[in-house]
């Protein structure tokens, strides 16, 4: 059976005549009727009587009009559920991000949604952009708030949204001595590096500056990164997130050009951004995390 010709039928037998309800679906009253012996025919056999008063229902056209009735409820709840989301009265969306972005952007990303679509839940994982990448290239999240230096490899498969940048800013323990103006000024110190893309950029940035740094310690928690750097064990450099995040009331914060910044943005497969939920999270991602 065609649902259409089905649905069709029980306008009819709503209405009580093929006129009454060709006019409630404003169709002409040859095409209904037309569809109605397609619809007996595709059943075998009579669905309705007709006669000068209306239309009376068969036995079988009973039966029918039952399942008809079942058959549009189930659509009107589908079409108010899909009005909820499209208006964000419901939905949910899924979130992969980078540890200091998880500390900075992304609560005040979930607050913006929160005063805008409170109906809509966001769940969050965290995990490093390599991690985050695969979950949303396998569908286990929506969306994933990553980082990136320039000399990365380029991410094709997924649509990357740009974001903000993060300066990479030296940080020094506390103390009488000059604030070096090169990186090179600190060739003999031990460092503390992070997760390999960070490492990577540190030993990049040291290269360029002419020496090879000594890697003392490795931790990805800029927590533990500071207190190395405030007990003098260790130099380091972290993102600007990262020390916004936490700041050691022990530790010096240097600029310096050499160390550049690294990008922030939003990685997504495409198309995803067409569900409503996730469209109204990626929306508050950009807007807070630009600012």
């Amino acid at each position: 059976m065609d649902p259409r010709r089905v649905l069709i039928f029980r306008t009819v037998a709503r209405a009580g005549s093929i006129s009454a309800g060709a006019r409630e679906l404003g169709w002409t009253q040859p095409a209904v009727s037309q569809h109605l012996r397609t619809l007996e025919r595709e059943v075998g056999g009579a669905l309705l009587v007709r006669g000068s008063g209306g239309v009376d229902l068969t036995e079988a056209g009973r039966r029918l009009l039952a399942h008809a009735d079942a058959v549009a409820a189930h659509l009107q709840a589908a079409a108010a559920e899909l009005e909820d989301l499209a208006q964000l009265r419901t939905g949910s969306a899924r979130l992969a991000s980078f540890p200091s972005g998880s500390a900075v952007i992304v609560p005040r990303a979930l607050a913006a949604l929160a005063a805008r679509a409170p109906e809509v839940e966001v769940g969050l994982v965290e995990a490093e952009p390599p991690e985050a990448t695969e979950l949303v290239r396998s569908g286990a999240v929506d969306l994933a708030l990553v980082f990136g230096y320039q000399e990365d490899p380029t991410e094709e498969a997924l649509v990357a949204v740009p974001l903000t940048e993060d300066p990479i800013r030296l940080v020094l323990p506390e103390g009488p001595d000059p604030v070096p103006g090169r990186l090179l000024d600190l060739a003999d110190r031990a460092w503390v590096a992070g997760c390999e893309r960070c490492r990577g950029h540190l030993v990049l940035c040291a290269d360029r500056a002419g020496f090879e740094p000594r890697i003392r310690h490795v931790t990805d928690d800029y927590v533990v990164v500071q207190s190395l750097v405030a007990r003098s064990l260790a130099v380091a450099v972290l993102p600007q997130t990262a020390l916004e995040a936490f700041r050691h009331p022990q530790v010096r914060v240097v600029d310096l050009p050499e160390l550049g910044a690294r990008s922030i943005h939003v990685v997504h497969r495409s198309g995803i951004e067409r569900v409503p939920a996730v469209a109204a999270l990626l929306a508050a991602l950009l807007q807070e995390g630009a600012g």
